[in-house]
């Protein structure tokens, strides 16, 4: 049984990423986990400012917005997950913010090695290669943090709200949470 905090960066609802999240979430419940889920896109939660206060103020971030509320699951977690589609060949703005204030954990000397990591994504073109936006830079992040890379689930050629159940897409989310 593991600690599992999803972190989202989608707006819509609807849309294929959170199909995909839904079902990773259902199948890691099943299997006794437990899960905290943040929706990134629909929270207030600013870039990071580099300013190197992270948890001197007692939160993570001396910019007191929605990732304070995040920073203590993500530190009790042994397993995060990120999920998200591809916006013009990169990470979503909304979720950016969470990835970048990850940071403050480094900073505020926090021991956070260990973790496994996992990320669901999904892309409007059919080429595999404009993934690598969202793929490279959480695999880095990883492998910075010492997070070991638990499984992707990546699905090309799905834009419309719908496009993910012509896919094995959720299918595949729901194996990575057997995964873990």
């Amino acid at each position: 049984m593991s600690k599992i905090v999803v972190i989202t960066g989608s707006p819509r609802k609807n849309g294929n990423s959170f199909a995909m999240t839904d079902a990773f979430i259902a199948a890691a419940e099943k299997n006794g986990n437990t899960i905290t889920r943040f929706n990134a896109a629909l929270k207030n939660v600013g870039g990071c400012h580099a300013c190197e206060t992270c948890y001197k103020s007692g939160k993570a971030c001396s910019f007191d917005d929605d990732f304070n509320l995040l920073a203590p699951s993500i530190l009790e977690a042994d397993v995060v997950v990120f999920t998200m589609p591809v916006y013009w060949y990169s990470i979503p703005a909304q979720i950016k913010g969470v990835i970048d204030k990850l940071f403050s954990l480094v900073v505020g000397g926090k021991d956070i090695a260990g973790k496994k990591c996992a990320l669901i994504a999904c892309c409007e073109e059919h080429d595999m290669s404009v993934l690598d936006g969202v793929r490279i830079p959480i695999e880095r992040s990883a492998a910075l943090l010492k997070w070991e890379m638990a499984g992707e689930v990546l699905i090309p050629g799905v834009l419309n709200v719908g496009d993910i159940e012509k896919t094995d897409g959720c299918k595949q989310a729901a194996e990575l949470a057997d995964k873990i």
